[in-house]
């Protein structure tokens, strides 16, 4: 029986060479966001650049990550997504996942959420996610998160959150 590609996630070092790699993933990831944005939300075309808000955590994931938790998910060997979890009041916050999209449909997304939510059975852990985005919507879904009601003004944005009895939901 054939299992496919080995799924690793661990801790990223931003203070060495994972730094390169966290900024990165997390570029592709806004400039796919900014892209989706201006198609969807008519918001304009998208300049080459990204808006100058996020120079940080391309440039500087030390700086920019330096209260959040920052997981890799390495396929065989290579960096494929990211995860960047910030502490909120009282629970946590999914505020980056990033899977390449040349390696979708190996189970990453649900590995670096899988180790994003482990050990926090006690907190809530809350995420928003563009109405448009109907695969990232089902991995929540499927992982106990549930849409609750926005605490964010943005158009289109979906807030979901899972708690402590939803945690063991996979």
């Amino acid at each position: 029986m054939e299992t496919g590609p080995r799924v690793d996630v661990r801790r990223a070092d931003l203070t060495g060479v994972d730094a390169i790699t966290v900024g990165r993933l997390v570029k592709a990831y806004l400039v796919q966001t900014e892209l989706e944005k201006s198609q969807r939300l008519a918001t304009g075309i998208p300049d080459s650049d990204l808006p100058r808000r996020y120079a940080e955590e391309v440039e500087d994931p030390e700086r920019a990550y330096a209260n959040a938790q920052v997981l890799l998910a390495e396929l065989d060997g290579t960096s494929v997504g990211v995860v960047v979890v910030q502490q909120t009041g009282n629970g946590l916050e999914v505020k980056r996942l990033w899977v390449d999209p040349r390696v979708r449909g190996h189970h990453v997304g649900s590995a670096l959420l899988d180790a994003a939510c482990r050990g926090q059975s006690n907190r809530p852990i809350r995420l928003t996610v563009w109405d448009w985005r109907d695969d990232a919507i089902g991995l929540y879904l499927s992982r106990g998160f549930v849409a609750v009601p926005t605490w964010d003004d943005r158009p289109r944005l979906v807030c979901m959150e899972k708690h402590s009895s939803q945690m063991n939901v996979m």
